[in-house]
């Protein structure tokens, strides 16, 4: 048996509560006194309850911002629960993510994503990737583990065309390098031919598991750390 086989051996977990309920704690100070205004915050996630010390955001909460995206300060409360959604609690991860915020014009900022989210809305998630990853006007401090985030968030979990935007990291890109035959550098700021088929083989082996592709990045994301701890 393949390490492919044994990784999708077992029926896929349920969609709605392993992916839709991922739920990441965050520290609403750690955010609200580094982005340029105290405003800036999200009622949203202003709104959410504690669990624990923490609140926590899941998928589904920031989907569901994703309907409001279509101003620019919808946009922004996007992107900033995308990056609270994919930093968690750790203080020095929040201080890299806020740069974003801080090293880069606003307008153009906006103008980046607004593009992006157009190829999105096209059903192009790879047209996206490149307006986000073009290397003649790359965005500060916003690289394709966090702007990956943001393309796939954008569709209000209702993706449209044959391919969905799926998360990419260097957890994903640790498991995609032990189960296809292709060089994948956990560290990299992979290229859009590379997302591209990052798209083809989650999409496939969605098909082949009978689940949705985002079930199939969970899963590689949750093997990526296991290999990153050594696991085998």
């Amino acid at each position: 048996m393949t390490k492919l086989d044994e990784l999708f051996r077992d029926p896929p977990p349920d969609r709605d509560s392993y992916v839709l309920g991922q739920a990441i704690p965050f520290n609403p100070d750690q955010w609200i006194t580094r982005l340029p205004s105290g405003e800036w915050w999200p009622k949203r996630l202003a709104d959410l309850p504690r669990v624990g010390r923490w609140p926590t955001v899941d998928r589904r909460t920031v989907f569901q911002m994703a309907e409001h995206a279509h101003t620019p300060e919808g946009r922004r409360d996007l992107l900033i629960a995308a990056l609270v959604w994919g930093t968690g609690t750790n203080a020095r991860e929040v201080v890299r993510r806020v740069r974003i915020f801080h090293e880069n014009d606003l307008e153009w900022l906006d103008e980046r994503i607004c593009g992006a989210q157009a190829e999105i809305d096209r059903g192009d998630p790879v047209a996206g990737y490149l307006v986000l990853n073009d290397q003649d006007a790359q965005v500060k401090y916003f690289g394709p583990a966090f702007f990956s985030k943001l393309l796939y968030f954008s569709t209000a979990d209702r993706p449209v065309g044959e391919r969905w935007p799926l998360i990419i990291d260097s957890n994903v890109a640790l498991a995609l390098n032990e189960l296809s035959a292709q060089e994948w550098e956990a560290d990299k700021r992979w290229d859009s031919k590379k997302y591209a088929s990052y798209l083809e083989l989650a999409h496939s082996w969605a098909e082949r598991w009978g689940t949705a592709p985002d079930v199939v990045e969970r899963t590689l994301f949750t093997r990526g750390k296991q290999l990153k701890s050594g696991a085998r």
